[in-house]
């Protein structure tokens, strides 16, 4: 296993749950909608940003090689953001991070065996359903009140 890499995930999971509670805490002051709008246009000029830093340039003559799918994620960061904006306040961090991670391994482990969307397939193992079980186990208990 690459440590880096697994370490760049683990760094992109602390990120999720930190966004989350900034999130949060911008759309109970200026709105659900409105915080989801400042986010995605803060976004977007830190990745002009990069992209100019690093003069990586764009080539846009590539976009119609991108499959339709693909353009599929920016509505998935929509969706994303509004739920945690409004999860967040609701039933705390903890709670509404567990839904999130148990529901994310669950639509990766299909998304895995099935090879979806070009990704490369890997077969379902019963270790997957007991790391499943175990999850859901271990959510479970941290949901209790």
């Amino acid at each position: 296993m690459n440590w880096l890499f697994l370490g760049l995930a683990a760094l992109s999971g602390a990120a999720m749950a930190l966004q989350g509670t900034f999130n949060a805490a911008l759309g109970k002051v200026i709105g659900v909608w409105q915080s989801t709008l400042v986010v995605h246009v803060i976004g977007v000029l830190t990745v002009v940003i990069i992209i100019i830093a690093l003069g990586a340039g764009w080539q846009t003559n590539k976009l119609q090689e991108v499959p339709w799918y693909a353009y599929l994620g920016g509505i998935m960061n929509v969706v994303i953001i509004y739920a945690v904006v409004r999860t967040i306040p609701q039933i705390g961090v903890g709670n509404a991070t567990t839904a999130i991670i148990v529901a994310q391994i669950l639509t990766a482990l299909m998304i895995d065996n099935l090879g979806a969307f070009g990704m490369k397939q890997y077969d379902f193992q019963i270790k997957d359903l007991l790391g499943v079980l175990l999850l859901a186990a271990g959510a479970r208990i941290l949901l209790m009140d």
